[in-house]
């Protein structure tokens, strides 16, 4: 592991606001900047009442503008909501005023319901252009052609840009174009393994990457017992269990006992997706991600996780960090 970094959804704990969200945000921000994590990321979700990033590029300018040298960026953009040109123009605006610092991730999911994604595109197109779009997107980010549509901002700041995926099809395209490429591992790791290997093995080297740059995500909740920490943890299980149960809502407050709140099969479900984590005090989660890294050999590793309390949530991303730093060393 060469790396490790942070993704964020701004999370709305229940009997907050937004706006709390958004200052817990900037909060974590800081922290990660001195606990040393690479990069913090945030995604792009949209009529979700529990998460308050929907603006994704107006939250990372606010980010960048709040820390000083920790990389920012989209984990990610979901390009089919947008035209290419306008977010090679709001990425490019990002990198003209936070040079060196901005990290553009790219999904092809709509990260919403149909309905949502009808009223961001105004209409549905047909077949698959997120191949298209995504070399789009480079074409406006690099150097200037003289080509009749430019980004200004954005066309000669070669922003970095990542292709995000919890299926083959991702690694597949990242390998062909030469990409970064970064595994939502942290709520889909079925096929974690294999695209992976699909990843690594069919890469092309390009003007972007000289050889495959593998990121997987994963959960974290730490505490200092295992028990606190499992309390912690159930607010993230409610609520994909309410995701599931088609009743999306704030993050709830944490319980004791999970298992009374959610019926058997749906949290046999939510325990499999949210499988790729680490849950305890510091000494179980230090084994628990250091087994992660042995095992799928990511160039870097992002950690998540959302927590009721924004304080515990602060301490268990320093916990992590400092656990992150000693098996980046190691």
């Amino acid at each position: 592991m060469q790396q490790f970094s942070l993704l964020d959804l701004a999370g709305i704990p229940e009997g907050s606001r937004a706006a709390d969200a958004l200052h817990n945000t900037l909060a974590l921000a800081g922290l990660a900047e001195r606990e040393g994590y690479h990069r913090f990321w945030l995604a792009e979700h949209h009529n979700m009442p529990g998460i308050a990033s929907a603006a994704t590029a107006v939250l990372i300018g606010q980010v960048a503008r709040e820390t000083e040298h920790i990389r920012v960026g989209a984990g990610g953009i979901m390009l089919p909501n947008h035209a290419p040109l306008v977010v090679a123009e709001q990425f490019g605006t990002l990198e003209t005023l936070f040079p060196g610092r901005i990290d553009l991730g790219l999904g092809r999911a709509p990260g919403t319901d149909m309905a949502t994604a009808r009223a961001l595109r105004r209409h549905m197109a047909q077949g698959d252009s997120f191949p298209a779009d995504v070399q789009e997107l480079i074409g406006y980010l690099g150097a200037d052609t003289g080509a009749p549509v430019r980004a200004i901002p954005g066309v000669g700041t070669h922003v970095p840009i990542w292709i995000l995926g919890s299926s083959l099809y991702g690694a597949q395209l990242a390998a062909a174009l030469g990409l970064p490429y970064a595994f939502a591992s942290h709520f889909a790791p079925d096929m974690l393994e294999e695209a992976l290997h699909v990843y690594r093995s069919g890469f092309r080297p390009s003007e972007h990457l000289d050889a495959p740059y593998a990121m997987m995500a994963a959960g974290v909740c730490a505490a200092p017992s295992d028990e606190e920490a499992w309390v912690l943890r159930s607010s993230q299980m409610l609520a994909f269990a309410n995701l599931r149960l088609g009743r999306p809502g704030k993050l709830p407050a944490p319980v004791e006992d999970i298992a009374a709140h959610v019926p058997e099969p749906v949290l046999a479900q939510v325990n499999h997706a949210l499988g790729c984590s680490a849950t305890g005090a510091p000494e179980t989660v230090h084994d628990g991600l250091k087994s992660l890294i042995a095992r799928y050999r990511p160039d870097e590793l992002m950690v998540t996780g959302m927590i009721h309390d924004p304080a515990a949530r602060l301490r268990s991303f320093e916990i992590a960090g400092s656990i992150l730093r000693d098996l980046k060393a190691g």
